[in-house]
């Protein structure tokens, strides 16, 4: 049986590569994303999250 994160697309932070399915040490890699081209992406995609958290933290803290 595969497991839900094997069909998925992770990106490696240590490489910069996408990988399809859990091929790297976790550490070094971050997802799931549902599509290769959203793993591409996936470092735009954390700056954006964390900014986006950063103003909701810095509203809610006046």
């Amino acid at each position: 049986m595969v497991s839900p994160g094997e069909s998925k697309y992770w990106y490696n932070i240590r490489t910069g590569d996408v990988e399809l399915g859990r091929e790297s040490p976790s550490v070094d890699r971050v997802g799931p994303f549902d599509s290769k081209e959203q793993a591409e992406h996936a470092l735009e995609t954390l700056r954006a999250n964390s900014d986006r958290w950063a103003a909701e933290d810095a509203a809610e803290n006046g």
